[in-house]
């Protein structure tokens, strides 16, 4: 984003078209500027308090798509997730989206309610804490699966994410972005399309993920079961796989690191297999499934930090990512990665 965009004012005139009644007493920017997506707190003369997420990543489109479902989503899910997300802001019977553009900008925004915030796990879990955390993934998979049909419809999908970044690779626009990694790329893109085919992903129950699982983004009750969920940046309607990748991050051997790297390692961790016991016996996995785990992290890699880590991490932090994915990622994931250690394990 344009740090010279003004966006106290654009934010004013934003709510103004929501609700010219109520007056603005404070804008405070609480983004913490690891992606290019900001986060402000909006406090109101009259005492409320609202959130403020503006973005100009990606397509508006697809901005829109996203808090249409999650709002949805907010509103049905049942106990105890009741208040597990935001709900955003309505007018009419429709989400309330901004837009603003002119010579200088073109960014959107959503309003929407601040989530209570229970506790944080820590740094590095405990077994114990791990095989809790198992349970409660599956059991929220569960009730997404369960509120999947009543959503919206979302026009993302992991096939046209990588087509997209296979046809950046032939744009010398982009030329800089893939400097001389763009025949490893393309073939790893390749890898990733033929396989989720001989998988059969596209008939894989598809259900709301957010994706981003690392413990900054979400709460615990004292008993570490899941409170408050916030940052739905990298949401979208696919497989409960999706999900799986940050799981093992955050159940980790070496904890949450603030110098990290997106090694698939964790993958194949006694900590992980714990994690994945504990789901597997409230919301059973297929072999398939099981096997889309190493697919699931390929995309991560092309998406989120070939394709997209401009926009996710700061500069120095992408070009880091992006030498270890075509020096270690890629190389090293056929031999740290072993679904059928997986399977064994789960007794399928």
């Amino acid at each position: 984003m344009n740090t010279h965009i003004d966006y106290q004012r654009i934010i004013r005139l934003g709510w103004k078209e929501y609700n010219s009644r109520r007056e603005i007493a404070d804008v405070e920017d609480l983004s913490v500027n690891v992606s290019t997506n900001k986060v402000f707190k909006l406090t109101l003369v009259d005492g409320g308090c609202l959130m403020v997420k503006v973005s100009s990543f990606g397509k508006f489109e697809n901005f829109k798509d996203d808090h249409t479902i999650i709002n949805v989503l907010a509103n049905n899910l049942e106990y105890p997730y009741e208040s597990f997300l935001s709900s955003s802001l309505m007018k009419d019977d429709e989400l309330f989206l901004y837009r603003y553009e002119d010579t200088v900008a073109d960014v959107w925004m959503v309003f929407y309610r601040p989530v209570r915030i229970a506790e944080r796990l820590p740094k590095r879990l405990s077994d114990s804490q791990v095989r809790i955390f198992g349970r409660e993934m599956a059991k929220f998979h569960v009730m997404c699966d369960r509120m999947a049909p009543v959503l919206p419809h979302s026009s993302k999908n992991l096939q046209k994410d990588i087509m997209q970044l296979m046809r950046n690779l032939e744009n010398p626009e982009h030329t800089e972005q893939f400097r001389g990694n763009v025949d490893l790329i393309r073939e790893q893109c390749n890898v990733f399309l033929e396989n989720i085919d001989k998988l059969g992903f596209n008939s894989f129950p598809k259900i709301p993920v957010f994706v981003d699982w690392n413990i900054g983004n979400f709460s615990v009750r004292e008993d570490g079961t899941l409170f408050s969920r916030w940052d739905y940046d990298w949401f979208r309607m696919s497989s409960r796989i999706m999900d799986f990748y940050m799981c093992s991050r955050v159940v980790s051997n070496i904890g949450d690191k603030t110098d990290f790297s997106y090694t698939a390692t964790q993958l194949n961790e006694e900590r992980f297999l714990m994690f994945l016991e504990e789901y597997h016996a409230i919301f059973p996995l297929t072999e398939n499934e099981v096997r889309f785990i190493k697919e699931a992290y390929r995309f991560f890699i092309l998406h989120y930090v070939i394709s997209n880590g401009i926009y996710f991490f700061s500069d120095s932090y992408a070009k880091k990512l992006k030498t270890e994915a075509v020096e270690q990622y890629f190389p090293a994931l056929d031999s740290v990665f072993d679904a059928d250690v997986i399977l064994r394990r789960l007794g399928i």
